[in-house]
């Protein structure tokens, strides 16, 4: 096997969570075009419909299940489908909303609604997706910085959930890794356009982005081709890691 074939995903499906829009959209895209057949999961169900377009344009075959993941009736309908449509080998959870809401005024419903999506749905996902799941399958986390590191923002739900995450993903992977063969990483964004950048206050990202020792905001190609490494034989040695995908926000 070359090296490069190690990246490859031929033969298998990948389930992606959050895939109407933003990155999910160009994860499910780079996935395709590394050989996997995708099964494409989000509420908005009319947005999926352009992904799949974008997944058949690379080659391989498309599945559009209208899933909300807080529902774990809903995740396991998914894992269901998708097991029936090929051999499941890669879940990449990066379902996910946002919000900025001062600790004082954040009531119980919109801090639990945050983490019921972020942190309770990737694992319901993972529990559905393990369930079907062969041996070398992969499972990826799509967490966030600021499950390391504060921004400056009042996003205490937020970066609670993703925290969270990262705890789920050693959790898992120290649980399934060598019992059913199923290796489980995170992935931590630093900045990337997307519905939640879109809504912070202005010059909020030109502040934070002009102090980082790579001073612009990622390319979702970029983080793709990180999910890909740790979805693919090419990641078969890593598990329960986090790896931060950040312009070197952590260390500046």
């Amino acid at each position: 096997m070359g090296i490069l074939d190690r990246f490859r995903l031929d033969g298998r499906v990948a389930i992606v969570t959050g895939a109407s829009s933003g990155v999910g959209v160009v994860i499910a895209r780079a996935l395709a075009e590394a050989g996997a057949d995708i099964v494409l999961a989000a509420r908005r169900a009319e947005q999926l419909a352009e992904t799949a377009e974008l997944v058949e344009k690379a080659g391989q075959r498309a599945l559009c299940v209208p899933t909300d993941v807080s529902v774990p009736e809903q995740c396991r309908a998914l894992a269901a489908a998708a097991a029936e449509f090929g051999s499941v080998r890669v879940l990449v959870n990066n379902a996910g909303v946002g919000t900025a809401v001062p600790a004082v005024r954040e009531t119980p419903e919109q801090f639990r609604s945050v983490l019921d999506v972020n942190l309770s749905g990737a694992y319901w996902m993972a529990q559905a997706a393990g369930g079907v799941m062969r041996e070398g399958g992969s499972i990826v986390n799509i967490s966030s910085i600021l499950g390391l590191v504060t921004a400056g923002l009042p996003q205490a739900a937020y970066a609670a959930s993703k925290a969270g995450l990262l705890g789920l993903t050693r959790d898992l992977a120290a649980q399934w890794s060598s019992r059913r063969g199923i290796r489980v990483n995170a992935v931590a964004p630093g900045f990337f356009a997307s519905e939640m950048t879109d809504q912070y206050p202005d010059g909020y990202l030109a502040d934070r982005l002009g102090g980082l020792p790579v001073p612009r905001l990622g390319d979702a190609e970029e983080l793709a081709a990180a999910v890909l490494f740790l979805a693919s034989d090419a990641g078969g040695y890593v598990t329960g890691t986090t790896l931060t995908v950040d312009g070197g926000l952590t260390i500046s």
